[in-house]
């Protein structure tokens, strides 16, 4: 079986995360990157230094096979769901580590995705290195999308590609954001132009280019460090702004082309995102209750105070909910990756995309945020290394397509599939429902609660046919948080009636959908999406002269 194959690597490897790879993650976080970008005489050099915790995670990561496994395929369509356990564990003890691997899976994912045709020998090279398990070609990549115009907004990128020679071309930009700005190669966004000046040769779409950011002599590929970003969280990171002058790169995508050319690269790193916020919600969750059976308060320990034991199942409920539905959208990865997918599956795993991400970083704030409140005042002292976690998880719910951005994106893949998406949404809960409901008869209630909310997302998504042309849009972030919250209950139901479950999964099941699963329809039924509530909103925010 592959859980008899692959639990023995994961105990291994829960232990390191515990042990050696949490303390180098601490000290990567204490001692966070700087840039040095002139030398005694003046010239430029910029050279990144990093700590010896942040490199020691580039030897682990290879080793460990944290982008290799799902290429690997070793267990098949089951790897991607490999791949998500052993990251989860990593994220919270790999100072960050986990950022650039986000970026580094997605450029394979990219390349591996491309004709082999139109692969060039530096492609080739870069997919063996992206993949490989030894620290010494190990590569790392980068993602450098957000420009100053916008970050979501990729359309409007500024920087260009001039035409340079054997099909090669010179990039020429500002790039606002670049996390991970140590990685070997990067994928970028660019408009194809005659010369610096001007942008008509490849219309106003930006196609997708591939870089390598040194030369062969070990310097910078004419890449600018202008400075590191001054950070709340993710400091052992290092980000960075850079200024493109005449970067030697190589178009991969067709002509106006690059949003589409680097979709994969995003489907893989909001999937990333989201093991992210699930390693966050159970490892502040796992220090709680570990620290309520050891803090006494009032001749009790804090376990034995109901009160406080309800705030850490509620916790609770959320984090495995969350961990489901991230396990669930790798499984449906896996499938498609390995060629056993159907038309439902790939419908489904469309829409899970935003959904999964943008939910489970919105959980991860709120349980994070409890979580340290468990712990009174010492969660707010640096020294305990709480607080890390918390500012790091911040940057979940931004990196990667905002909450809003994201629910539009849910939006545009409903219109695009004409429905198709959420068909296969309410197929795949109303199976899992029926098959809890068969395994086990005290599931038929709170099947039956998950089942009327998926009703009622059916009956809300065709009355919005008849609404006004904003309607869509303001509905469309509690749109997705309902979506999240029912097939989240379906996941959890489906859980409880496995075989081997007990009476708490029937419990956390229930307690899950007992809140509001379905917030759009009760918003909608509080008007709070009119034509009137619209206008309230708009004035609500309006600036007095």
């Amino acid at each position: 079986m592959v859980y008899n194959g692959i639990v023995k690597d994961l105990t291994r490897f829960g232990h390191r995360t515990a042990t050696d790879i949490l303390e180098n993650g601490r000290q990567a976080e204490l001692n966070p990157p700087q840039l040095v970008t002139h030398d005694a005489w003046g010239r430029r050099i910029n050279r990144l230094e990093t700590s010896s915790g942040w490199k020691s995670m580039h030897a682990v990561s290879a080793q460990e096979g944290l982008v290799a496994i799902p290429y690997e395929k070793k267990y098949a369509e089951w790897s991607r769901i490999y791949q998500v356990a052993k990251l989860s564990l990593f994220h919270c003890s790999s100072g960050l580590y986990t950022c650039p691997l986000a970026m580094t899976d997605g450029a394979a994912k990219v390349i591996e995705g491309i004709r082999k045709e139109k692969k060039s020998i530096y492609l080739l090279n870069a997919y063996s290195r992206l993949t490989s398990r030894d620290p010494e070609q190990f590569w790392t990549s980068g993602q450098w999308m957000t420009e100053k115009r916008g970050g979501s907004d990729v359309g409007n990128t500024e920087t260009i590609a001039i035409k340079y020679s054997n099909g090669r071309y010179k990039l020429y930009g500002d790039k606002w954001f670049t996390s991970a700005v140590d990685s070997n190669i990067a994928f970028t966004l660019a408009k194809i132009a005659n010369d610096k000046s001007n942008t008509p040769a490849g219309g106003d779409n930006p196609s997708l280019f591939y870089l390598e950011t040194r030369n062969p002599d070990g310097e910078l590929n004419n890449i600018n460090v202008n400075r590191l970003k001054n950070k709340l969280g993710t400091r052992q990171l290092p980000t960075a702004e850079l200024t493109l002058d005449g970067t030697i790169a190589e178009k991969v995508s067709e002509d106006g082309r690059g949003v589409s050319g680097i979709s994969p690269m995003l489907t893989i790193t909001r999937l990333h995102n989201s093991i992210s916020a699930v390693g966050s919600m159970r490892r502040i969750l796992t220090l709680a209750e570990a620290y309520a059976k050891q803090r006494t308060a009032f001749r009790k320990y804090l376990c034995q105070h109901p009160l406080h034991a309800r705030t850490l199942t509620q916790m609770e409920v959320e984090s495995r909910g969350a961990l489901l539905l991230v396990m669930e959208l790798g499984r449906l990865i896996g499938l498609e990756e390995c060629g056993k997918s159907n038309e439902q599956n790939l419908n489904l795993m469309r829409l899970l995309v935003p959904i999964t991400k943008l939910y489970t970083a919105k959980q991860a704030m709120q349980i994070v945020s409890e979580g340290l409140e468990c712990f009174g005042g010492q969660g707010y002292i640096e020294d305990t290394g709480l607080p890390t976690i918390f500012r790091d998880a911040q940057v979940l719910p931004i990196w990667e397509g905002t909450t809003n951005i994201l629910s539009l994106d849910v939006l545009r893949s409903l219109f695009k599939s004409k429905g198709s998406v959420l068909q296969a949404f309410l197929s795949s809960v109303q199976e899992r429902l029926a098959i809890a409901m068969a395994a086990k008869s005290e599931l038929q209630d709170v099947a039956k609660s998950v089942g009327t909310a998926a009703e009622a997302i059916k009956k809300f998504a065709y009355q919005v046919e008849q609404q006004h042309e904003q309607f869509l849009e303001v509905a469309a972030r509690d749109f997705s948080y309902s979506l999240a919250r029912v097939f989240m209950g379906s996941l959890l139901v489906e859980h409880a009636g496995h075989i081997e479950s007990g009476e708490v999964d029937l419990f956390i099941a229930e307690r899950f959908c007992d809140a509001d699963l379905t917030p759009v329809v009760t918003l909608y039924q509080r008007d709070c999406y009119s034509a009137n509530a619209i206008d309230l909103y708009n004035e609500s925010i309006a600036i007095s002269e």
